[in-house]
């Protein structure tokens, strides 16, 4: 159903939901490939027309925001009026409609080869990889899904942005698994991240400083293949207990990179796409010096390895258009390559450095904000 309004003209609406109503919405929406607010939007119209709806529990209910078309929402509350409710037993009733009106889809056939995997790469620095990587990750394990976010970088800034100490550099950790030089499984060294809606639903794996080491012991390896396949055996034993691993690759197009990308690759009886990197970008020319490099290693890999390795697009991370015109030219050009796709537009907010100054995650910082808004709309359209 389509609502009978303009869809850019929309207005910013707050109510109380209980967490189960929340997570059960978003995780519907995730699995049907639908904007929450539009299905907020098709369940508050068909609540108006319909009659004598079962209360919902609201007790316990916290902050849910959303954007209603223009108009909307005073209709709404003019119906909560004339049925005696609250404006939040409204919304509850409005949400409970439309999910009972748009079941789940029935569960997709096992995958045959583990989690799916999703890197985010580029050699450039500062262009956003662990904000993108991190964000999309909370996005997916809020929708429903298990997924494991990995620390690939040596500098740690994603396990240090979302509060967490880096492994101490003689303990065990993801290079040594790589190396075979760890005791123990690699399970350990996982740690929950809590809060949110993503709860239960999200590990991380941190980082440690012995992985600048890593591209020269691999160099120097005589086994065969170890350079390209090191990633993959050391994460392997985890593959079946999550629904996606997420990499933050360092900035770099050295041999831990190689790892990174043939992990990222089209395994036997994979769907094309299922799998792949997703290339952080600015607006700006930097970016697209950088991305021919990374390219470029891409191909050196496919055609050496004899692999495909999808392109999933790229991610126009902190977009200001008051910049002028290098900044709007710029994100013209990206949008013009059309294979791979621009898969979201980041916008240039303060949510994400307050989130990283306070030392949580996005979705927890800023749930309603533009920016995660973005990060859910990337993690839709990698999971579908």
């Amino acid at each position: 159903m389509t609502a009978p309004y303009d869809p850019g003209d929309r207005e910013k609406v707050v109510a109380k939901l209980p967490a189960d109503l929340r997570k059960e919405l978003k995780v519907r929406a995730a699995e049907l490939g639908r904007d929450i607010q539009d299905a907020v939007t098709e369940g508050v119209e068909a609540w108006r027309k319909a009659k004598g709806r079962p209360a919902v529990d609201t007790s316990g209910g916290t902050s849910f925001a959303t954007y209603l078309p223009a108009g909307l929402y005073g209709k709404l509350k003019q119906a909560c009026k004339s049925r005696n409710l609250s404006y939040n037993q409204g919304i509850a009733q409005s949400v409970r409609l439309w999910l009972d009106s748009n079941p789940s889809p029935r569960p997709k056939p096992a995958r045959v080869t583990g989690a799916r995997r999703i890197i985010f790469g580029n050699q450039k620095g500062g262009v956003g990889k662990t904000s993108v990587s991190a964000g999309v990750a909370q996005a997916l394990a809020e929708s429903g899904q298990r997924t494991l976010l990995i620390d690939f970088d040596p500098q740690g800034h994603l396990t240090k942005q979302l509060g967490y100490l880096m492994l101490d550099i003689d303990e065990a950790s993801l290079a040594k698994h790589m190396l075979k030089e760890a005791k123990g499984e690699l399970s350990e060294l996982l740690v929950p991240i809590k809060g949110g809606d993503f709860e239960d639903h999200l590990w991380l794996l941190p980082a440690c400083k012995d992985a600048f080491l890593l591209d020269a012991k691999l160099a120097t390896t005589k086994a065969v293949r170890i350079k390209e396949t090191a990633l993959e055996k050391a994460l392997e034993p985890l593959e079946q207990e999550f629904d996606f691993i997420v990499v933050d690759c360092p900035p770099s197009l050295g041999y831990s990179m190689d790892t990174a990308l043939y992990y990222s690759r089209t395994r036997a009886g994979e769907d094309s796409s299922t799998s792949g990197i997703v290339v952080p970008v600015l607006a700006e020319d930097s970016s697209a010096d950088a991305y021919d490099m990374l390219y470029d290693q891409i191909q050196d890999l496919v055609e050496d390895m004899d692999v495909d390795i999808a392109l999933l697009g790229f991610v126009v991370n902190m977009y200001d258009s008051r910049k002028g015109y290098v900044a709007t030219s710029s994100l013209s050009e990206w949008q013009n390559v059309g294979d791979p796709p621009v898969l979201a537009v980041v916008p240039e907010l303060k949510d994400q450095r307050e989130a990283v100054r306070v030392k949580q995650p996005l979705l927890v910082h800023a749930p309603y904000g533009d920016q995660s808004e973005v990060m859910r709309a990337v993690a839709r359209r990698i999971s579908t």
